[in-house]
């Protein structure tokens, strides 16, 4: 089999669209552990959160797409800030292991709640794109849409961080947080703003897979583990290390179900994640 062969051509492509929406939700775990120090455990359940905010909006209310989405950030936010100050903020002088248990816990009662409301049901959303054909290469429409808005959402995340006051703040007390309080810098008005960025990068993961996933109680078991899989490879708190990782991780994923099955690209992926970790144990992109 030639290296050129076509079908191998739009598995690297798809990896790389994979790569693009799963940097998002690896972003925003990034940035929250970067600045709370705080693995937020129930991450992926949030995003399914989102996507159903958005089925039930565009589906059963008969929202337009655009208008669903936009809802699903800001609520994504506050459902950020609301764990933050019931959950995370009372634990964050507690042992790491409470704080574990703690986010673990909201996932199960996210699981469950999701459960009692929309029941087991796969769920979709009806929306698909027809497929680009370029060389002989098909790509598909709904994949290369999500891939540029992950993008766009990353870039407009740098320049947040990069470029306002706020940005400058966050990234200051993610490297030292002891010193911040002496220089005027509030950490718990950070600590708030870091919560609804990370809930808004969920929000806007949400938005993306829902178009390509059908939405249930237990989907974010299908990404959650790889996202926090991508994060500690990438040097966990690492934000441009995530990003690069998530890349990595989506063409892996890709080719290797292009030269087995998808059950053979999930393995191929930890056991690479686990060699990585043997080689770099915190993470390919560890400062």
């Amino acid at each position: 089999m030639s290296i050129f062969d076509p079908f191998l051509l739009e598995a690297l492509i798809n990896g790389i669209l994979l790569g693009g929406v799963f940097a998002l939700p690896v972003l925003g775990l990034n940035l929250v552990f970067g600045v709370v120090d705080v693995v937020w455990l129930c991450y992926a359940e949030l995003v399914m959160v989102g996507m159903y905010i958005v089925w039930y909006l565009y589906n059963q209310m008969g929202w337009p797409l655009w208008m669903a989405f936009a809802v699903c950030l800001p609520c994504l936010a506050v459902l950020g800030v609301l764990l933050h100050v019931l959950v995370v903020r009372p634990l964050l002088t507690a042992p790491p292991i409470n704080q574990v248990l703690a986010t673990g816990g909201v996932l199960f009662v996210l699981q469950g709640g999701a459960t009692l409301v929309f029941s087991t049901e796969f769920r979709s959303l009806g929306v698909d794109m027809p497929p680009m054909e370029v060389w002989e290469v098909f790509i598909s429409g709904t994949k290369l849409s999500a891939f540029i808005a992950a993008l766009v959402g990353a870039a407009l995340l740098w320049l947040f961080l990069k470029y306002t006051y706020v940005g400058t703040a966050i990234r200051a007390i993610a490297r030292d947080r002891e010193v911040m309080p002496l220089m005027g810098v509030d950490p718990r008005r950070i600590y708030l703003i870091a919560s609804a960025v990370g809930g808004s990068l969920a929000g806007l993961a949400a938005c993306l897979l829902l178009v390509q996933l059908d939405v249930h109680p237990f989907v974010g078991l299908s990404f959650g583990p790889i996202t926090f899989m991508i994060c500690v490879m990438g040097g966990l708190g690492n934000m441009l290390g995530g990003f690069l990782a998530a890349f990595l991780m989506g063409v892996i994923i890709s080719v290797g179900g292009f030269w087995g099955t998808t059950e053979w690209s999930y393995v191929f992926a930890f056991l690479f994640f686990i060699i990585i970790m043997f080689v770099r144990p915190r993470g390919l992109f560890a400062r």
